[in-house]
């Protein structure tokens, strides 16, 4: 059986198998070799999140994950008093809940390889156009997230990694390396044009590979056509079913 690489997050994450998606370039990069499964939800906070962890991730699973990235903040990092306050989750609780995220998938397979992603940076001017094209005069007349508070939230994912020796992207600093990030990067200030896919997708790829999931190294699930006894097949295919039971 291949292995699974479940993404697990927001609308970031519900988008990424879109075209030019940071998802479908990964399903594309572990084609034949590992499963890459969405499980993104649009507005999602790290607090609903946990409400889905028992029906996502259920312990006693006898094929876990192998790897799993953990990619919220963006909805929570929205302002109190704003128009997106529903969605606020204080910065303390954010980090206990990406905690007990952690947790719950180390309960679920203590060899789970868990990636933990910062939002991204916010272009408020970007937001703020945004909502004047779709709502009009009825816009938002103050942006309902800004820049600065998405970076105190993507500080603290990258700390509670650290506090738990996990991998992690920080996904915010990483963009505004990058001159004309607000508009290069995304597409309504907050979600990902094909180009900022392209870093989350890069910066995915790379963890995965300097730990132990290089889809370079992983074997293909079935022969591959060039190795097939085209007159003798089954024989190709036993000899696989041997080596997938010896690695069992």
């Amino acid at each position: 059986m291949r292995p699974q690489i479940v993404l697990f997050g927001d609308s970031i994450t519900q988008q990424s198998f879109s075209s030019g998606g940071w998802g479908a370039a990964l399903t594309d990069t572990y084609a034949r070799k590992a499963d890459i499964v969405l499980r993104g939800y649009g507005g999602y906070t790290s607090r609903l999140a946990l409400f889905l962890l028992q029906y996502l991730f259920p312990l006693g699973s006898e094929k876990p994950p192998a790897a799993t990235t953990v990619f919220f903040g963006a909805n929570d990092a929205a302002l109190a008093g704003r128009t997106s306050e529903r969605q606020h989750v204080p910065v303390k609780e954010y980090k206990d809940n990406l905690r007990r995220i952690v947790h719950h998938l180390k309960e679920c397979s203590s060899t789970m390889l868990v990636v933990l992603i910062t939002p991204p940076p916010v272009d408020e001017e970007g937001r703020m156009q945004y909502a004047k094209s779709v709502y009009g005069e009825k816009a938002m007349e103050q942006p309902e997230r800004t820049n600065e508070m998405s970076g105190v939230y993507a500080s603290q994912c990258v700390e509670l990694a650290r506090e738990l020796g996990l991998p992690s992207i920080n996904l915010w600093a990483k963009m505004q390396e990058t001159e004309g990030w607000q508009k290069k990067f995304l597409s309504d200030g907050l979600h990902l044009t094909a180009e900022g896919n392209a870093v989350v997708y890069r910066e995915v790829e790379r963890v995965l590979t300097e730990t132990w999931l290089p889809a370079s190294e992983l074997p293909y699930d079935f022969p591959h056509h060039s190795q097939i006894d085209w007159k003798n097949p089954e024989k190709s295919f036993q000899q696989q079913q041997c080596s997938s039971s010896s690695s069992i």
